[in-house]
């Protein structure tokens, strides 16, 4: 059998007296398309840096194609694409210039930059805005260019944080097309998600993150048959202690009506 693309074993992660992650346990395989879903603070962000070999952790151990997040991080870095929750691009150089700095630093010889930023900027629609400063870009045209220039490369593996956040519907589809295209070609795909709708449409398995544990994994099939039939999100909800909701909003009707 294949190893894994993502081997994740009794990791855990403190800032200081806090304990981001808390004896996390998982296991990826090449060519699945896997969700990462969990309320704000859950820990996702802190996986997937330490996926993604630019955060350190506490105790456990990581392993991404083999390789050892802590000595092998130069490594690593080559053969993932990432897209952090909040990308953070070089704001005086134009889209187009920034690409070519990505594809400069992937050693992407300047034909092949060229044809993909054309087809790429061509399929988000951001032709008219490759030669705008980055930092006069909008938020949703700055997470384009961030999506193109992970992907550049071809990577093997692909790790995205929120990267739908603030895109259009029309650019949503087409990544989520193409990360299919990717899984299909054995290329692993990770990403978090707040859309329920499209981690259970797009990922072959999830994972519930919270408080730093993950709290149940499987398929969307496995885990609506282990609950019953009930929806992904009823799901979610039990899972992160959320099901009080009504309770939540019976109060803030009882403080609207004050």
């Amino acid at each position: 059998m294949d190893r894994p693309s993502i081997l994740v074993e009794n990791l855990f992660k403190n800032y200081g007296q806090t304990r981001a992650l808390d004896g996390v346990d998982l296991k990826i395989n090449p060519g699945e398309m896997f969700g990462l879903l969990g309320p704000n603070g859950s820990g996702k962000t802190t996986l997937l840096k330490i996926l993604c070999s630019v955060l350190d952790y506490t105790s456990g151990n990581v392993e991404v194609s083999g390789l050892n997040v802590l000595r092998d991080s130069m490594q690593i870095r080559k053969i993932i694409g990432y897209v952090p929750e909040t990308p953070v691009l070089y704001e005086s150089l134009t889209a187009s210039e920034y690409l070519d700095f990505i594809g400069w630093i992937r050693r992407i010889d300047h034909e092949s930059i060229e044809k993909k930023k054309d087809r790429f900027a061509r399929a988000f629609e951001i032709e008219d805005k490759m030669d705008t400063f980055v930092g006069s870009l909008s938020f949703g045209t700055k997470q384009k260019v961030a999506i193109i220039s992970s992907l550049l490369h071809d990577p093997p593996l692909i790790i995205m944080d929120e990267a739908m956040n603030g895109l259009d519907p029309r650019s949503a589809r087409i990544l989520k097309d193409l990360l299919s295209e990717y899984a299909s070609r054995g290329r692993t795909i990770i990403f978090s998600t707040h859309i329920l709708e499209v981690a259970e449409s797009l990922c072959s398995r999830l994972a519930i993150i919270y408080r730093g544990n993950i709290v149940d994994s499987g398929t969307p099939g496995d885990l609506k048959s282990r609950s019953g039939g009930r929806k992904l999100e009823d799901i979610f909800l039990e899972a992160t202690n959320s099901n009080d909701l009504n309770m939540v909003v019976n109060s803030l009707k009882e403080t609207i009506l004050q």
